[in-house]
């Protein structure tokens, strides 16, 4: 399995106060890794250490040579003044070709936003943008910031799977950061619990069970996961419309050497 990037003791200290206490991970090619945990946690510091934003901390962060990430944030700020539309904020990403371009918007299924108004997109939207554009460079790595945020649950659904076809078709890493689980669960190879320190991580299924996320998530989130996998598994398809079966909650198959308790 190839280890694109890999974190050793991380320790981020603010004014004395610990926000990553010696955080350890990996992400491997062809890999969906969902950071979850609590407001607070210091899973945006983990980000920005991940993409070389965050320059003082402790420990050690080893990157395959020539890693190209793709970035997706949180949060897009845009001048509301300033007209903008779809196909130009793209063309701002670098020199990238007209082909290019469309090629991107394709991959995202939103070609017929390219001369639509940023900011008149809907949050769903906005994210396939933020994602065509990340993409445009063939990244190795793609780091997504809380992707779901402002789009509804059949969106939510959507993007995953949509992301879940790009992992396959480049065979690149994904790194996902999320403050909800029950969404995510379908589609991810593993789990890292962040509450300052790692506290726990594996198999999804694994992890919902774990006395840690129970603790930081309560049962509630439990009761979600089996409604959304028993919602998943009834109407699901594919981006090219073909229902989905099986795989969706068989995370079992994976196997994780790096678990932290």
């Amino acid at each position: 399995m190839s280890t694109l990037v890999e974190l050793n003791d991380i320790c981020v200290h603010f004014d004395q106060r610990k926000v990553l206490d010696n955080v350890s991970l990996r992400l491997n090619r062809g890999e969906i890794t969902t950071l979850i945990g609590p407001n607070g946690a210091g899973k945006s510091t983990l980000v920005k250490v991940l993409l070389g934003l965050q320059r003082q901390f402790s420990g050690q962060v080893t990157k395959t040579k020539g890693l190209k990430i793709g970035y997706v944030p949180q949060k897009l700020k845009l001048n509301d003044s300033l007209p903008l539309n779809v196909d130009r904020f793209l063309q701002l990403a670098g020199k990238y070709s007209r082909q290019e371009i469309n090629d991107a918007l394709k991959l995202v299924g939103a070609e017929h936003l390219a001369h639509s108004n940023m900011h008149s997109l809907s949050g769903g939207e906005t994210q396939r943008v933020l994602l065509s554009r990340a993409l445009l460079q063939r990244p190795d790595l793609l780091v997504l910031d809380e992707p779901a945020q402002g789009v509804d649950v059949q969106g939510q659904i959507d993007l995953y799977d949509l992301i879940d076809t790009i992992r396959h078709r480049f065979n690149c890493a994904v790194f996902m950061v999320s403050h909800d689980l029950h969404l995510v669960m379908a589609k991810t190879d593993d789990v890292v619990c962040l509450h300052h320190h790692i506290c726990c991580s594996g198999a999804p299924a694994d992890i919902a069970q774990h006395p840690s996320y129970i603790a930081l998530f309560g049962h509630n989130h439990q009761q979600s996961l089996a409604f959304y996998h028993h919602q998943h598994d009834h109407h699901h398809h594919d981006l090219a419309g073909q229902p989905v079966t099986g795989e969706a909650t068989d995370c079992s198959h994976h196997s994780h050497g790096h678990h932290h308790d």
